[in-house]
């Protein structure tokens, strides 16, 4: 009975001694594998290349900056240039010299430009930097197309400026009228100018009342009220009144009203008084 015992137990082996506290190895083969497989997936040429562009991408600018930090000068010349009638060359220049003795590359060109067109003579500033230690200023000045309203005056572009000294703008027409109206007024005087020019009467002035209406000064002294409505029409009527009938004597006319529907209404200078015979 043993011996039949013994051939049963053998027909059942055992199974193989384990240690104690030990694990499976296979979970940790597979990791290893799929780990193998991710870094063979990887294109190391391809991120060595961008970390390399990276690292020059970061080294570009400090080196630009330390190359120029030792070309920097200081600035030692600041030319001055342009055409002046109401501004001057001297004046610019003793204004652009607080900018003398700064960095040639550091220093900020806009803020001179800025500065430098807060001038009321000043269209335009353009400012450039000449190596290795020199700035070139170029100034464009407004040109003046008129007085307005007395103290002030009015550009070829139609800007509004008060500079200290608007008589050096010489012999211009004199324009007024509401400052929001500056343009309409600008229009009007080249239209009225130009037909003035083919009668052969020279263009003095013009003016407009807030409430809208129109009065013309000719170069001859001649005072025209145009007056709000129908301006076209009064100011053909009075060329015809003119040319008819008071060119002849225009010395003698102070002004025109041409408000009138048929005709116009003429004030003549006063009379000179005559002299007093000698005793």
């Amino acid at each position: 009975m043993l011996d039949n015992l013994r051939v049963r137990s053998r027909a059942f082996p055992s199974e193989p001694p384990r240690r104690r506290g030990a694990t499976s190895l296979e979970p940790e083969r597979d990791r290893l594998g799929v780990l193998r497989a991710i870094l063979a997936s990887v294109p190391w040429l391809q991120v060595g290349l961008g970390a390399l562009i990276v690292l020059l991408a970061a080294l570009v600018p400090w080196g630009t900056g330390k190359v120029l930090e030792a070309m920097d000068q200081q600035i030692l010349a600041i030319d001055v240039k342009g055409e002046f009638i109401g501004d001057s060359r001297v004046a610019i220049e003793r204004e652009a010299s607080r900018w003398l003795g700064k960095s040639y590359f550091a220093t900020d060109l806009s803020e001179i430009k800025a500065e430098l067109e807060r001038r009321p003579w000043v269209a335009s500033a353009a400012i450039r930097r000449v190596w290795p230690d020199r700035l070139v200023i170029d100034i464009r000045e407004k040109k003046p197309l008129a007085y307005w309203n007395g103290g002030r005056l009015v550009s070829r572009t139609g800007e509004l400026f008060a500079p200290a000294n608007p008589e050096v703008a010489g012999r211009l027409p004199r324009l007024s009228g509401p400052d929001e109206r500056v343009r309409d007024v600008i229009r009007m005087a080249q239209d009225l100018s130009g037909r003035l020019a083919r009668h052969g009467l020279g263009f003095a002035g013009l003016s407009l009342e807030a409430r809208g209406a129109w009065t013309l000064n000719l170069a001859n002294g001649i005072e025209v009220v145009l007056g709000r409505d129908h301006v076209d029409e009064r100011f053909e009527r009075f060329l015809a009144v003119y040319e008819a009938r008071l060119v002849s004597r225009s010395d003698e006319v102070k002004r025109i009203d041409a408000r009138y529907t048929n005709g116009v209404a003429v004030q003549w200078k006063p009379a000179p008084a005559a002299s007093e015979p000698n005793s």
